[in-house]
């Protein structure tokens, strides 16, 4: 009653269990993804659009949110919301824009596609 595996037959079964879990969790992310997409806010056609939030304290911060025309500083903090004030200067709006424009922070899945491009062409250079 000697019994041994056979290690043919176990590396199958591991590599199925293996790819199951995967194939899942890319299903999930997936899933995931697609429900962002629709829920977020900010979108290129949006009239309001949130420029810039800083946190001053907990559940308390500035944003800027511009609206058609101007530009507007709302204090939020975990009570309430108030205006600080209005910015409608064409030249501090100008400002403000150009700002906003060189300041975007690269998005992760681009970054990810850069690195993996580098990482692919080093490879096939070998």
């Amino acid at each position: 009653m000697n019994y041994t595996p056979d290690i043919m037959s176990s590396a199958i079964k591991m590599l199925v269990a293996l790819i199951a879990v995967l194939g899942g969790l890319m299903l999930f992310f997936y899933f995931i993804k697609r429900l962002s997409r629709k829920n977020t806010c900010g979108t290129e056609g949006d009239l309001i659009k949130i420029l810039s939030t800083n946190y001053i304290g907990i559940k308390k911060a500035i944003t800027l949110v511009e609206v058609p025309g101007c530009i507007l500083v709302i204090g939020i903090s975990g009570e309430n919301m108030c205006m600080l004030t209005k910015i409608d200067d064409l030249e501090t709006l100008e400002q403000i824009r150009n700002i906003e424009h060189t300041k975007r922070p690269i998005p992760f899945s681009d970054q990810l596609h850069k690195f993996s491009y580098r990482f692919r062409h080093n490879n096939d250079k070998r």
